[in-house]
Parts: C-alpha cells; sequence; structure tokens
C-alpha cells in the first residue's frame, strides 16, 4: 500500500525481528493514518530536501514486537506515530537540524549521535496530529540531552 509518493506500508511494518520470532507486526487503520501523516509532515519533506533514498530502520511496532525487543508498549511506534530512519549519504545530524527547522513534529531524537563518526545511529521523528511538542533531543546511547549538537563549519559550509 502506498503511503505517500515515496513510501510505502511494508517498509514500516518490516521488522527482522518479528519476522524470526514469528510476531505479526501489522498496522490497523488508525496507525496507517498516522504512518501517512508522518510520511507527509516529515519524511516526504527530507526525501525531498536531500533527493536521495530515505531509509527506515523502525517504523510500526506492535505491542507485542516493542515486548520482544524491549520497548515500551506505550511507544509511538505502536500508534504508528514514530519512525527511526536515515538518508543515505547525508550526515544524521544534518537531516535533524533540516527536520527541527522546517518540518512539523511531535518529537526528534539524534540517536546514538557519534561526533566523530556522523554515519552512526539513526534519526527518530514522530508526529501526533494536534499534540505536537517540538521537543528535540540528543541521545549518545547513554543519556538524553535537550537540542541537537552544534554542527562543525569551515568556510560557511557544514563539514561533512
Amino acid at each position: 500500500m502506498q503511503l505517500s509518493k515515496h513510501f510505502k506500508l511494508e517498509e514500516f511494518e518490516k521488522s527482522m525481528t518479528a519476522t524470526r520470532m514469528g510476531i505479526k507486526n501489522k498496522a490497523g487503520s488508525g496507525e496507517i493514518k498516522n504512518l501517512t501523516d508522518v510520511c507527509y509532515a516529515v519524511l516526504e519533506k527530507v526525501r525531498v530536501k536531500y533527493d536521495k533514498p530515505v531509509v527506515v530502520t523502525s517504523g510500526y511496532r506492535s505491542a507485542e514486537l516493542c515486548e520482544a525487543i524491549g520497548s515500551k508498549k506505550t511507544s509511538q511506534h505502536t500508534k504508528g506515530e514514530a519512525c527511526d530512519f536515515e538518508v543515505i549519504g547525508v550526515p544524521n545530524i544534518k537531516v535533524a537540524y533540516f527536520i527541527e527547522a522546517n518540518c512539523d513534529f511531535d518529537q526528534l531524537i539524534l540517536e546514538y549521535y557519534c561526533p566523530d563518526d556522523d554515519q552512526k545511529g539513526w534519526v527518530h521523528c514522530s508526529f501526533s496530529e494536534g499534540s505536537n511538542r517540538k521537543q528535540v533531543l540528543t541521545f549518545d546511547g547513554k543519556k538524553y540531552t535537550n537540542g541537537l549538537p552544534e554542527m562543525k563549519w569551515s568556510g560557511g559550509k557544514v563539514v561533512e
């Protein structure tokens, strides 16, 4: 099922853990509507900005899948309101800064960020119709901090 121009439902339901453990990970109609909102509010804008594939690494998660991976059953992933992703060839910090400045979102987390390797980790972003907090966090694998780290600049450009 096509959710938007560049994104299909299957990308958000795919889970190697669910497959391996025989867990059903299928979004219902409410979750599909929410995933579509995430696509239009955030992912399509990112895809158009960078003109590169956006790879969803974790999208919809059933309650059973959340339990299997040690995630909270109340995670926005279970409602189809959140996804984790990367943009091939673009530093995650650049993507996070773009989202912060140009998208409506509930929560934006630069996850497992490592300043020495900007391809490590991923971007987590959620969208919750009518109740977006615009919360921005960075998670280094140990603790959450408010906001995004500073990007490295040289000659008026971001150092990649």
